[in-house]
């Protein structure tokens, strides 16, 4: 007997993996001539571009569940853009085509080109709001931390688990006005803080990697669509993840209310947020911890990428020597 024409494709997690990286490296290539330019926008709508020619040559049938958002002002790929050739497996897409246009603009550390890509209905469409986020890495018990403690419970928390002083301790923070009580508080343990300008995806994915990156735990509000995002880099890397939608107004309420979301004291964990398997490439624009920037040479470019599955744990990074033509 056939086997039937009308069965969706599933998700070819492994057959997709590199395609994802090409659309990552493709962004950050674009962007490469505007790094420390000035040019916010411009930088932006160049990666933007470049990311979505080249997922529309990716057989799939996806749709963008996280995407630029109407802060930036820039051209987008918008919230509900449909992408790839329509052929193959039925998708969500997260991305953030510049994670850091200022970072960018300015030639500062950690900009990133960063994409997310899972089975249709996996990813939680997170309204553009902020969101509280409490992340720690891979090998402690559930609960370790959570939202409720106060940030110096948590500090003493991670230390116990760990097995070290609160003193050992380094924690990575948006460095906003918002979090000047937060940052004295931590501070008042003992604890060490990275201050961050901007890019709290790459912020949360530090914690995953403490012995490299130094980094044991974030905590501080920032955007939700990056929190989502961070939740699908941590489900690759492993790690505890926690959000928290936060509204300042009823017009915010309203835009959770559209993308389905009823309960607005709900404590998201990384699972609730990508709730299945998922792919995640992330590209070095800038000098990072992560990941190392756009290198440009006499006849070339060459860009560092990170690209995790979840369904095995696995990481790459990769080294792509692009001709300059």
């Amino acid at each position: 007997m056939a086997v039937a024409q009308t069965q969706v494709a599933e998700f070819q997690d492994r057959l997709l993996s590199l395609g994802l990286a090409r659309v990552s490296e493709a962004a950050a290539l674009a962007s490469a001539a505007l790094v420390g330019r000035g040019d916010e926008k411009a930088a932006d709508q160049a990666a933007v571009n470049a990311m979505r020619d080249q997922l529309n040559l990716l057989d799939i049938a996806g749709v963008v569940v996280i995407g630029e958002g109407e802060r930036d002002e820039a051209p987008m790929l918008f919230i509900g853009e449909e992408v790839g050739t329509g052929k193959g497996p039925a998708v969500d897409i997260a991305l953030d085509p510049l994670e850091g246009t200022t970072l960018t603009a300015k030639d500062m550390p950690n900009a990133l080109t960063v994409i997310a890509m899972a089975p249709r209905g996996s990813l939680l469409h997170a309204p553009d709001v902020y969101m509280e986020k409490l992340a720690i890495g891979p090998g402690h018990r559930p609960g370790t931390v959570t939202l409720s403690m106060t940030p110096s419970e948590r500090v003493s928390a991670l230390a116990s688990a760990k097995g070290c002083s609160t003193k050992d301790i380094t924690v990575c923070v948006l460095e906003r006005p918002r979090h000047e009580a937060m940052i004295e508080e931590i501070r008042s343990t003992g604890a060490a803080i990275r201050l961050i300008t901007d890019g709290d995806v790459a912020g949360v994915m530090h914690c995953a990697e403490p012995h490299l990156t130094g980094i044991d735990m974030y905590m501080g509000s920032g955007g939700a669509p990056e929190g989502v995002l961070a939740a699908a880099a941590l489900k690759c890397m492993g790690g505890q993840f926690y959000g928290k939608l936060l509204f300042r107004n009823d017009d915010e309420r309203a835009r959770a209310r559209k993308a389905g979301i009823e309960n607005f004291d709900r404590v998201y964990t990384r699972d609730d947020l990508v709730r299945g398997d998922v792919i995640f490439a992330a590209t070095g624009v800038t000098d990072g911890s992560l990941l190392a920037g756009i290198k440009r040479e006499p006849e070339h470019l060459t860009t560092e990428t990170i690209l995790m599955r979840s369904k095995t744990g696995s990481v790459r990074r990769m080294t792509y020597r692009n001709p300059i033509r």
